[in-house]
């Protein structure tokens, strides 16, 4: 049954419309993969959340954030729970050498990614490190509204985000040798021109830090920067070697760091594990995320109500559900998490719920980003499966503006969420 949860597909582009939505998403926002093997990226319909669905989600998520930060600043000091989070050794060696104090230089943005169930919305997962998203919820969700006059955009967070970086020079820190991540940077370049400050797309082992500053050296050139936005995943951080100055991620005088290397702390989905140790209390989180576990704390009879997953996966890339994924991943997936199990985290399941489309039932995803501490807007997909991966479409999530003022009804899922 469809979903009653105020969230809905929209009308879906046809023809000449959707070719040149596809055509614009490609020359005017910079998005040159549309196309993943055989299939379109690009969704021909947005995803449409009432207004008080929507003023509820992000306040769900802002108080995620909340004790979400809290947390990880309270892990910081409590080196001897880092080896809950799965972490590469060489990056856990370093977070035990830093200031803790050193790691809130620059604005902070997370990507919170709520599913509708059939008892409310489930969060499955906070992207904390290099949330992505950035072209969709902003530049494709604004296309995407000029077709439909009723909707808005729920949002800009590309704009939040320049907004938040400050005056400039800003560094954008990219992984160069691939091109969904060059169109993200070479796409916040022209929203930060538009903004009038310079951004400067490079990877990280251009970047040299000083004692008070950093500069980008590219061909022999220089250009001093003010900011650092990293949208490089941290894990891979050590493998650049000491000569890109790697350990500077963390903390850098004089250079205000989005996000700090120490974000990797959250993006593991081991974190609450360790907050647990740590004896926090975080509410939300009870409320909005299922339950974690080590994999060794699943009763054998159990093992089809959980959801494995790489304890730093990125895309969904090896989550493991049963039912869903292919018996062989399944097998994978329990070998590898019993073989090493600090790698991995057990995530209580709950049952998503499609929504009717123009393209049949399909799953939906609200990713909605909060950058320094407020919701900026949301990165919608959609899926075939209840599993948001590669495979999922780019879904623009946009609004239906009520003309009265509804007191929002977000509710979280309940049964499958953690319970004491």
């Amino acid at each position: 049954m469809p979903v009653t949860l105020g969230i809905s597909a929209g009308p879906a582009l046809a023809g000449d419309e959707f070719r040149e939505y596809r055509r614009r998403a490609i020359f005017a926002c910079g998005k040159l993969d549309p196309q993943n093997q055989d299939h379109s990226v690009l969704a021909q319909f947005p995803l449409v959340v009432s207004a008080s669905q929507w003023s509820g989600l992000c306040r769900a998520a802002e108080s995620l954030e909340v004790e979400l930060l809290d947390a990880e600043r309270r892990l910081l000091k409590r080196p001897d729970l880092l080896g809950l989070l799965g972490l590469p050794r060489k990056f856990a060696r370093e977070v035990r050498r830093i200031d803790a104090a050193a790691c809130d230089s620059g604005p902070r943005v997370t990507r919170y990614d709520f599913h509708p169930t059939a008892g409310g919305w489930a969060c499955s997962e906070a992207n904390c490190d290099v949330p992505g998203g950035y072209i969709e919820s902003s530049a494709l969700a604004a296309i995407m509204a000029e077709h439909h006059p009723a909707l808005e955009t729920c949002g800009d967070p590309a704009g939040a985000l320049c907004a938040a970086l400050g005056c400039g020079p800003v560094a954008l820190v990219h992984a160069t040798g691939y091109i969904d991540d060059a169109q993200v940077a070479a796409f916040l370049a022209r929203r930060l021109a538009a903004a009038g400050i310079e951004g400067v797309p490079c990877a990280p082992d251009h970047l040299r830090f000083d004692r008070d500053g950093a500069r980008v050296e590219i061909g022999g050139s220089a250009r001093a920067v003010r900011a650092v936005f990293r949208f490089f995943p941290a894990e891979w951080l050590p493998n650049l070697g000491r000569g890109a100055a790697w350990r500077r991620f963390f903390a850098s005088p004089g250079v205000a760091l989005c996000n700090p290397a120490t974000a990797l702390l959250s993006q593991s989905k081991r974190a609450p594990i360790a907050w647990q140790e740590l004896g926090l209390e975080t509410p939300a989180w009870r409320t909005w995320t299922p339950e974690v576990r080590d994999p060794r704390g699943v009763p054998r009879g159990e093992r089809d109500a959980w959801v494995l997953k790489p304890a730093l996966g990125r895309v969904g890339a090896m989550v493991s559900i049963e039912g869903v994924s292919s018996a062989r991943q399944m097998r994978s997936a329990r070998w590898w998490s019993r073989f090493l199990p600090r790698r991995w985290a057990a995530q209580r399941r709950f049952v998503a719920t499609p929504v009717n489309t123009p393209d049949g039932p399909r799953y939906p995803t609200v990713g909605v980003f909060v950058i320094d501490g407020r919701a900026a807007g949301a990165y919608g997909r959609v899926a075939a499966r209840p599993l948001i991966d590669w495979r999922a479409q780019d879904a623009p999530v946009l609004v239906a503006a009520s003309r009265v003022d509804a007191p929002a009804r977000v509710a979280p899922a309940r049964g499958g969420l953690h319970v004491a």
